[in-house]
């Protein structure tokens, strides 16, 4: 499947152009300028004084000084964390909902694209825009009951401050409650269990996948089958088929189309292992494997 702008005004005390270079000239006195330049003499006499006098320029700097170095309050500080908490935990939930979405792996049904522990991402608007393609690895909810009931742990305050974290996308989400396979049969697809060399064909074409995405020495099944797919479903299974509870063991069960995924249960498609670093890859689709596929046939059982 984390600066800070000083307020205006709180800089270093602006310098006056000319008043520096301008403090070493006494001022004109009154005798000695013309009658006509007098009264503007005497007010950029006194504007020197204020801006050049030792003194005054003490005073200036050590206040602009002081301005400057003062340190925010620790309410200030404690406001501005708090906000960048919000804003960050506002965005990671936008992104979670529109864009991508993490999960760990907690078991080893998808050996060896995916390993026990991996953290992924998951893109949540492909589903969006319509259905997916064969050799999509696919996480959706388990509104079938696949899986056990989930035992109530009672949980802690950090399991409550981590379900929290993960359910606006700042952590990945480890509950039980969903499942990661391999998607190979779309709807209107017949997917069979096996031919003669023992691959499963869809819609009459054999499957490539030992050298593709199986894991090594794992049949492509040991269960005969030969299912069509409803319409708006998916028929999937895991890469390492001898420890995976997929589609193939779930036909007899009662409620309907149990053996299939639901669109609407699609919560997206994987695309890349983030954790641990020395893991990290792109999770690619094996276009080849599927590309000689025909169509399925429309309205499947």
């Amino acid at each position: 499947m984390d600066d800070r702008t000083p307020p205006a005004g709180d800089g270093g005390p602006h310098e006056t152009p000319g008043a520096t270079g301008d403090a070493g000239f006494p001022a004109p006195t009154a005798s000695t300028a013309p009658p006509e330049t007098a009264a503007s003499s005497s007010g950029e006499a006194g504007e020197e004084q204020v801006s050049s006098s030792p003194r005054g320029r003490g005073r200036r700097a050590r206040g602009g000084l002081s301005r400057q170095k003062r340190p925010d309050t620790f309410w200030g500080s404690v406001r501005e964390v708090v906000l960048v908490l919000v804003w960050a935990v506002l965005i990671a939930f936008v992104v979670k909902t529109l864009l991508v979405r993490g999960f760990y792996i907690p078991s080893g049904s998808m050996e060896n694209t995916l390993q026990l522990n991996d953290r992924i991402f998951v893109n949540v608007v492909e589903p969006t825009f319509g259905p997916l393609e064969r050799g999509d690895i696919v996480v959706f909810e388990d509104s079938k009951g696949w899986l056990p009931a989930q035992p109530d742990s009672g949980g802690g305050p950090a399991d409550a401050v981590y379900d929290a974290l993960a359910f606006v996308g700042v952590l990945p989400d480890r509950t039980d409650q969903h499942l990661i396979k391999r998607v190979i049969g779309v709807g209107g697809d017949r997917v069979v269990c096996c031919d003669g060399s023992g691959r499963i064909t869809v819609n009459g074409q054999a499957l490539e996948e030992q050298d593709a995405y199986l894991f090594r020495g794992s049949a492509p099944s040991d269960i005969a089958f030969e299912v069509v797919v409803p319409e708006d479903h998916y028929f999937v299974m895991g890469d390492h088929r001898d420890a995976s509870a997929d589609s193939r063991v779930h036909f007899s069960e009662l409620v309907e189309n149990s053996a299939f995924i639901s669109h609407d249960d699609v919560v997206g498609t994987a695309f890349v292992i983030a954790w641990p670093l020395d893991r990290f890859q792109w999770l690619q689709n094996p276009d080849d494997v599927f590309a000689d596929v025909p169509d399925g046939s429309s309205g499947g059982s």
